[in-house]
């Protein structure tokens, strides 16, 4: 069982913390917050999603579950665009969902495009990644809810270049209807409302560049990996 209670997570959510895993520093655990259970969580939902399993208010099964179905009908080109995933783990913080820890050449934890922009505005190098994500996105098509900032991290070479943008959460459909039955052209236009989503949030975080405080708490890293990975062994 992997001990997580004495580390320190360097990404918290809504529901999720994210550590590094113990053995290998380029994959991230993510364990539920102990402070927000599953029983709260569907409490707070009104009729009927009230009555649900508990099961499914699980963002980790639901992650795993999402991916499964990604890589079982777009194979392994969706990780052009989003982390790779390795199944569950134990922890005595409760079962935890393993993926590729996205890191810079420098050997930092990558920074979500939120703080990149907040960070340095919309530089060209910026709008290029970006520019190549949305082609990439668009092409594969891939079911997800918005593009939020926050869930997108920008990985960077040795000079500091963007190389590429990855997801790391919010994918699959929030619609009744199985988004592989939709026609191919309507998985494409809800592809492209989503990237021009991206870019509307995009043109609203730069407009509140220049605020004292940087808007909500999603999207900064609380350590850079750094220190408590000296220690791990690395498949890279």
């Amino acid at each position: 069982m992997l001990q997580l209670t004495n580390e320190a997570p360097f990404a918290k959510g809504g529901n999720r913390l994210c550590f590094i895993h113990p053995l290998y520093s380029d994959r991230c655990i993510k364990v539920r917050r102990p402070d927000f259970t599953l029983e709260q969580l569907r409490k707070k939902k009104g009729f009927p999603k009230n009555l649900k399993p508990l099961s499914s208010f699980d963002d980790n099964l639901e992650e795993y579950n999402v991916i499964e179905s990604l890589k079982k009908h777009a194979g392994d080109s969706i990780f052009q665009v989003i982390s790779q995933y390795f199944g569950f783990e134990e922890t005595d913080m409760g079962r935890g969902l393993v993926s590729s820890l996205v890191r810079d050449e420098s050997g930092s934890i990558s920074h979500t495009l939120k703080q990149v922009i907040w960070d340095e505005g919309y530089t060209q190098n910026c709008k290029d990644a970006v520019s190549t994500f949305s082609d990439y996105w668009i092409e594969l098509s891939l079911p997800s809810r918005d593009l939020l900032l926050h869930n997108i991290v920008a990985q960077r070479g040795i000079d500091g270049t963007i190389n590429r943008l990855y997801v790391i959460d919010g994918l699959g459909s929030p619609n009744i209807m199985p988004y592989w039955w939709l026609p191919k052209n309507a998985q494409r236009k809800k592809a492209m409302r989503r990237i021009n989503n991206l870019h509307t949030r995009i043109e609203s975080l730069i407009s509140l560049r220049g605020s004292k405080n940087f808007p909500g708490y999603h999207g900064q890293l609380l350590h850079d990996g750094l220190p408590s990975t000296q220690n791990c062994k690395s498949e890279i």
